[in-house]
């Protein structure tokens, strides 16, 4: 079992190695495995992908994301060409279900609703907005409309699973109730468990999931 101040030295040294982050005024704190950063960046995609670093680390079971977005003068934006340019980054991302996604933006935060069939097209909305200029946070309220029935969702999850050389398959179970996914089980590593939940979500209809996976000491 790795210490807390393990986990903390690379954590630190994976967020300096990230040359997508500006992470110099970004602190990190570990207690019983759980990382939380605190601090602020320039930019809301320097926020999301220090949380997506902080992640890749062995030993780490969770994150709490406590990073301030500081916005400096050049880019504050005013919410009405936010919100323009987030509609006209989605069109160009998504142009087949770009008419189903709805945008709105507060204080700089842009919220996204609507319903698409897939989740790498909730994901794909997400990422064609992040590092647009002015935004300080996102909201992902995009619903995943089911398409096929729950068995075959938990077939394909599981097929995925076995496909996959990241995930130990024997290790997790996989329930579907509806088009929501609850996955039980046990891994070795956090990026085991987050590589479990990103396989599960691939699956078309998946509109939610549980992972109730636990990362073995």
């Amino acid at each position: 079992m790795r210490s807390d101040s393990e986990i903390q030295r690379d954590v630190e040294e994976e967020l300096r190695a990230d040359p997508e982050i500006n992470a110099a005024d970004v602190a990190v704190a570990v207690k019983d495995g759980v990382v939380t950063l605190a601090g602020f960046v320039r930019h809301y995609s320097d926020k999301f992908h220090a949380e997506t670093a902080t992640k890749r680390v062995a030993g780490v079971k969770g994150v709490a994301n406590d990073i301030d977005v500081r916005l400096p003068d050049l880019d504050q934006t005013p919410d009405p060409e936010i919100a323009h340019d987030a509609i006209a980054a989605i069109r160009h991302q998504l142009p087949t279900v770009r008419e189903q996604i709805k945008v709105s933006v507060a204080g700089g935060r842009i919220t996204l609703e609507g319903e698409v069939e897939w989740q790498f097209q909730r994901e794909a909305a997400e990422q064609a907005i992040r590092r647009l200029k002015g935004v300080t946070g996102v909201k992902n309220h995009i619903h995943v409309v089911p398409r096929i029935a729950p068995h075959e969702i938990e077939h394909r999850i599981e097929q995925a699973f076995l496909r996959s050389a990241e995930v130990d398959a024997s290790h997790i179970k996989v329930e579907a109730n509806g088009n929501a996914v609850i996955l039980r089980g046990s891994v070795r590593s956090w990026a085991e468990h987050e590589e479990a939940e990103r396989a599960a979500w691939a699956v078309p209809g998946v509109a939610a999931v549980d992972n109730q996976v636990v990362v073995r000491a």
